[in-house]
């Protein structure tokens, strides 16, 4: 009975402050797995529990994080992704009409206006919608030499279907933001 006390004792006010440190988001896990060890060299359960229990936070946390903002349709982290690509198609068209502007007809490709882009430019081209693929670009058509249309293919990647995202409309510029994409493309 008095060596439990003891052991008790050991673990003191340091031991609960490290372990409920390990409750802090992500550098905790290093204070869990310290409280952990501590616990096993001293004998205290409870010290080993409130590590466990900080690393697990920590676990359920970032899991949490990670369904809301790649996994679940429909929630908040959607709604953001959808105003952040409306605004980067809005910057690509403005990005558009300086390609024409420099070079008196617009671009073929979007890769075409990339390389024209300066090294560090603002202006993004890969489809922020797109949440299970990498480096996707915009849909871009160049329709005629006065005339195109940009959009995103939405969440779900494909054209055409009620989650694509076009830029917010531009009066005076070649901008066709109602145009239907053929399903030959």
């Amino acid at each position: 009975m008095e060596n439990k006390q003891e052991n008790k004792k050991e673990a003191g006010c340091l031991g609960y402050v490290i372990g409920g440190m390990s409750f802090i988001p992500l550098i905790g896990v290093l204070f869990g797995i310290i409280a952990i060890v501590w616990g096993f060299a001293i004998k205290h359960t409870k010290l080993k529990i409130v590590g466990a229990c900080g690393i697990a936070f920590t676990v359920i946390l970032y899991s949490a994080l990670g369904y809301l903002g790649f996994v679940q349709e429909g929630g908040v982290y959607d709604d953001l992704r959808g105003e952040l690509t409306k605004t980067q198609l809005t910057s690509a068209v403005q990005a558009i009409e300086f390609y024409k502007v420099q070079n008196g007809q617009y671009p073929e490709s979007l890769e075409a206006l990339q390389k024209s882009l300066p090294e560090n430019s603002m202006v993004f081209l890969h489809d922020a919608a797109q949440v299970n693929t990498e480096g996707k670009l915009y849909f871009y058509k160049l329709i005629d030499e006065s005339s195109y249309h940009i959009r995103s293919y939405g969440r779900d990647g494909v054209l055409n279907t009620p989650d694509d995202i076009l830029p917010s409309p531009i009066k005076n510029v070649g901008l066709v933001t109602d145009y239907q994409v053929t399903s030959g493309l």
